[in-house]
């Protein structure tokens, strides 16, 4: 009964000691601890309004609200992130730039990784074809002008090699491996021997019967002296025997059509072999390169080095000379070193190329 009586007056007015008669609501204004709590609720009201407002103050004055600091925010990290990645951005539109500096016309070999044995291996293939260039494009200084000289001098034909070189010994007459076999025999009776010489005994052989069969039947000493005064005239006889041999047998007593297989019959060299190729078989091959020519080369200075035998000679000369002076140039300079570059006392005041020539002006 206490408490419910407790309870109906809270709910009705209360007296107090004043006998005021009061409701809920002036309880609640005029009692202290409500006065006190409602003090201290509505100081913590005031602070947070207070901060509250300064805060929107900012905001109002900045312009931004919360989602804006964050955007914000978030730009400055990928702003941070932007600035360290402009590094390597900088250093590839470098190495861009620098590629375009380099011109078609550099020297320098591109190499597409630059390890030691590329690097090598380029500068190896770099000096070999600037070698190779060098040589290529190296020719005697005024050649064509001394070439028509000696054509000026040669145009009459009066040397013995017009009239009796190897080209006329053979008998015109004669079926075509009977002419070439002739021919081939000529050359090589013609080595170290004057062309008067060797015609003679080219003729001497023709009237016995100068045919692989015949001469291999040949005795020795009778060869010997159908052949003679040519020089090593036993030797040549021997060789001559041997390759007639050869040629029955291999050849069916024609000769053969190829600088090797020439050069492998017994006392046959190459200058035979080039000039066999180009009167028996009418192909030029090289050069034929004797004594004349060996000489008056390296007088004229048309080798790029002194050389000190024919075939040396030869294969300096055919690096520079054009081919199409190949087939006539043995026959030039050999009738011009008979009649005027001769050997000893060369007659170098009726020569034409006497103020272009070498050897003239070191005379």
């Amino acid at each position: 009964m206490s408490k419910k009586l407790k309870l109906t007056a809270l709910k009705t007015s209360t007296s107090l000691r004043s006998s005021q008669r009061m409701n809920s609501r002036t309880l609640l204004q005029n009692s202290p601890y409500f006065s006190q709590q409602n003090d201290h609720s509505s100081k913590i009201k005031n602070v947070n309004n207070d901060k509250c407002k300064e805060i929107e103050k900012k905001m109002n004055e900045e312009g931004r609200t919360s989602k804006d600091i964050k955007e914000s925010e978030k730009g400055q990290k990928k702003r941070v992130r932007k600035k360290q990645n402009v590094p390597i951005k900088i250093e590839y539109e470098e190495s861009n730039e620098v590629k375009p500096q380099i011109k078609s016309d550099d020297t320098v070999p591109i190499v597409e990784v630059n390890t030691k044995e590329n690097i090598i291996e380029n500068r190896i293939m770099k000096n070999e074809e600037t070698e190779d260039d060098a040589s290529s494009a190296w020719e005697p200084s005024n050649w064509k002008r001394i070439l028509e000289n000696i054509q000026e001098m040669r145009k009459h034909k009066t040397a013995p090699v017009d009239e009796m070189g190897c080209h006329k010994c053979a008998d015109p007459d004669a079926n075509d491996s009977t002419y070439r076999y002739q021919c081939l025999i000529a050359l090589m009776l013609s080595s170290q021997t004057k062309d008067q010489i060797t015609h003679a005994a080219m003729k001497r052989l023709v009237t016995y019967g100068c045919i692989p069969s015949t001469i291999m039947a040949t005795p020795n000493d009778v060869l010997i002296k159908l052949i003679q005064p040519v020089g090593f005239a036993n030797k040549k006889a021997d060789y001559l025997k041997r390759t007639s041999s050869i040629l029955l047998d291999k050849y069916n007593g024609d000769i053969p059509k190829t600088i090797k297989e020439l050069c492998d019959l017994p006392g046959v060299g190459p200058k035979m072999a080039h000039i066999c190729m180009q009167i028996a078989w009418g192909e030029v091959s090289g050069i034929g390169v004797d004594t004349h020519v060996h000489r008056i080369c390296n007088r004229l200075n048309w080798v790029k080095k002194p050389t000190k035998t024919p075939e040396e000679t030869r294969k300096q000369v055919e690096e520079w000379l054009p081919k199409e002076f190949w087939n006539e140039i043995n026959h030039l300079l050999v009738g011009f070193g008979q009649e005027i570059c001769l050997p000893r006392f060369p007659k170098c005041k009726d020569c034409l190329n006497k103020d272009i020539c070498p050897f003239a002006k070191a005379k």
